[in-house]
């Protein structure tokens, strides 16, 4: 690393004033006397190879994070790092540097998912922190590769931080956060990939959180993030966010103060061009060159270790552009979206469908056969998309299957007359007549990433692309009543990146699947799942609530009575929760011992046996509690998960270790401690809560354990 920095820091003295500015746009020109050729910084990479042509699309980040396996996250990101060097080098070979062509990620979004309202929800791994890090961590190394001294790809956890809507008001908006929330749920994932992930990069928010703008923010930027833990990569602004700075927040009067205090508090390069002005600022006297410099070598050192300099060689530079949009890749695609499926309900068992008994399904509603529900936002282009009703063709044959749309995705009408945009009524009695001929229905309903999703990008602009609350849309519930009413056996497939509400329909409903955004091959995964050819084994990222009326409002930033560990009130699906084909039965949890003094690590095991008929994954899901009474925690916090294949009848020892940081504590100054008390550690199928076992029939198994000792601080919030 010293040798890096060594050969960032010669390239940047011998640079002139005007080429360091213009190194630290994200579209960066070449500087041929130095060997620095063209670079565009903007890149993405959430689920596959972004917005650079044809690559696999993998489901989307929330569907990745319902598989809950770690192990094939970082496989994927391998492969999109894989796909990524290999574009990379035969654009640039071909002399072509543009956007989303470089090798510098800005992936993976790793806000916690608070509420269900906001609209890019779907981009994260959900509403857990420790769910959160762990695939972030995958994530991270897959994408970086393991060599020391090269990166494969940079990627980029963002956005930091306190950040998870509005997204009509993300340009002035102000997260007002205490130090509990900050340290217990916002920043702990961030602060992972930094120490254990080694991550690259850091994006910095557009909103600011109590009273100062995230991008400009020196005590998130430098006193947190560089000195506390000591981040040693380059801290990149969100798009237009430096602009924001006096445009939308107020805090500055104008560009070159916006840039000067960019700068100096930490941000090394802008995603736009506001950072031209530096050489005004410079001119001004708000900022000196040597602050510049700091930011630049930066910048230089990861080019470095990338190997994209001329002088420069990297052990990954050799990836053939036959390697992008594997066979393979889609192999483990069709893996991941096996996995990313959750069953929610499964009533009488009539998931599997068994092919010999049926004649014909009958595949119905606006995203049976859409491929907006399986690219997800920010995706690359799939060279073979299969939707839900393709997969059902080919696996069924053309002629077993009946297809209705029923509706539009938001109106009855799939049809205007021009140029007057006349509805031209609805497809209701079409999507009746196939259900009335079929044995059963699939009925697809849910989002797509056009009403939730990013402000500006989404369709839905008056929630800048959140949703206002958890229905689906008034058609899709008339034509799921319309259905409903013929009296046969149907399965509702949810398409959506966030927790919906079907909370009225869910009693009369005999299966129930969450989907998510599937990727390119998601609609052969749903197939194959609703006839058995293996048993689901997602489970939720997220709570689904029955309404938004059982949350606090959605600018409020505590965290109380939010998520699992706050909620109080009774949710439609918990957080963790996912049904099987098949049985699993867990023995009792054997502990090391039952008494621990504070800055040990207690160790445990639990047998798990498959007692059903299928062979399958099991998630086993460990959560801790305390009866801890000085200060506001968790009901439980999920402290471990284990994704285990067990054959029919197959039996594995399960085991886990809980660290003094697994086993602590934040107080309400953001401390984090290990406190003497009595603790209760849960393992099962999910979550220990009345609707969990409700819900799948399940219990957890749990035992006791005690803390001794004086209270251990393992850190100090500042």
């Amino acid at each position: 690393m010293d040798t890096v920095k060594g050969k960032a820091r010669q390239l940047v003295s011998e640079m002139t004033t005007e080429e360091k500015i213009h190194q630290m746009l994200h579209a960066a020109p070449a500087i041929p006397r130095l060997g620095i050729p063209k670079y565009n910084w903007w890149n993405e990479a959430l689920h596959g190879v972004a917005r650079a042509g044809v690559a696999t699309v993998f489901p989307q980040a929330i569907g990745m994070a319902a598989s809950f396996n770690k192990e094939l996250i970082g496989k994927i990101a391998d492969i999109i790092s894989t796909e990524g060097r290999a574009k990379h080098h035969e654009y640039a070979r071909r002399g072509d540097f543009g956007m989303y062509k470089g090798l510098t990620f800005w992936s993976p979004n790793i806000n916690i998912f608070r509420d269900p309202r906001w609209g890019r929800g779907h981009e994260t791994y959900g509403e857990d922190p420790y769910l959160t890090t762990e695939l972030a961590l995958a994530f991270i190394k897959g994408i970086q590769g393991g060599d020391e001294n090269h990166l494969k790809a940079a990627a980029c956890a963002k956005h930091f931080a306190v950040h998870s809507g509005p997204e009509a008001t993300r340009f002035d908006f102000d997260s007002v956060v205490s130090k509990k929330d900050m340290y217990e749920t916002y920043l702990p994932a961030f602060e992972a990939c930094v120490k254990e992930g080694k991550v690259e990069a850091i994006m910095g928010a557009y909103n600011a959180i109590n009273g100062e703008p995230c991008c400009c923010n020196d005590w998130l930027l430098n006193e947190l993030l560089r000195k506390k833990w000591g981040f040693e990569g380059h801290v990149v602004s969100d798009c237009g966010a430096i602009h924001n700075l006096h445009a939308f927040h107020k805090i500055t009067t104008s560009h070159p103060e916006s840039v000067a205090r960019s700068v100096k508090n930490g941000c090394d390069l802008n995603c736009g061009q506001a950072y031209l002005f530096l050489h005004q600022a410079l001119e001004e006297g708000l900022i000196e060159e040597h602050e510049l410099d700091a930011s630049v070598e930066r910048l230089m050192c990861a080019r470095i270790k990338l190997g994209i300099l001329e002088e420069e060689s990297s052990p990954y530079s050799g990836i053939p552009y036959t390697e992008n949009d594997k066979a393979e890749h889609s192999a483990v695609n069709l893996i991941m979206a096996r996995e990313s499926i959750v069953l929610l309900k499964n009533d009488k068992k009539l998931l599997p469908i068994n092919a010999e008994k049926i004649q014909k399904i009958a595949v119905i509603g606006p995203n049976a056969d859409s491929r907006e529900v399986l690219k997800g936002n920010y995706c690359g282009t799939s060279s073979d998309y299969v939707t839900v009703l393709q997969g059902l063709k080919d696996l069924l044959g053309k002629e077993r299957v009946a297809y209705a749309p029923g509706c539009g995705l938001l109106q009855m009408s799939l049809e205007t007359l021009e140029p007057e945009e006349i509805p031209l009524g609805d497809r209701l009695t079409e999507a009746a007549v196939a259900a009335e001929m079929s044995d059963i229905v699939v009925l697809c309903l849910g989002l797509d990433p056009s009403v939730e999703g990013e402000n500006g990008d989404a369709f839905n602009a008056e929630a800048g692309g959140d949703k206002k609350d958890l229905e689906l849309p008034e058609c899709q519930r008339k034509l799921l009543k319309t259905i409903s009413a013929l009296g046969k056996p149907m399965v509702v497939l949810l398409f959506s990146g966030s927790a919906l509400s079907v909370d009225t329909e869910t009693p009369n409903l005999d299966a129930v699947v969450q989907c998510f955004y599937s990727g390119a091959t998601g609609g052969t995964a749903i197939a194959e799942m609703l006839f058995g050819k293996y048993s689901p084994s997602g489970r939720l990222p997220v709570t689904f609530y029955r309404s938004v009326d059982q949350l606090p409002p959605f600018e409020e930033y505590s965290m109380e009575n939010r998520t699992y560990k706050y909620f109080t009130g009774e949710p439609l699906f918990p957080f963790g929760y996912g049904l099987s084909y098949t049985n699993f039965t867990y023995g009792e949890i054997k502990l090391d011992k039952a008494e621990y003094k504070t800055g040990e690590s207690v160790g445990c095991t639990v047998t798990l046996k498959n007692t059903g008929e299928y062979d399958g994954y099991e998630v086993t899901e460990s959560y801790i509690a305390s009866d801890i009474t000085e200060f506001r925690l968790p009901q439980y916090e999920l402290k471990g998960f284990e994704k285990v294949f067990l054959a029919r009848g197959e039996e594995k020892e399960i085991h886990f270790t809980f660290t003094p940081e697994a086993l602590s504590v934040i107080n309400m100054e953001g401390d984090r401690l290990v406190m003497p008390a009595n603790y209760t550690l849960y393992i099962g199928s999910g979550q220990p809560d009345e609707k969990t076992e409700e819900l799948s029939g399940t219990t957890v198994k749990s035992t006791q354990f005690t803390l001794s000792g004086e209270t251990l601080v393992l850190d100090t919030a500042i």
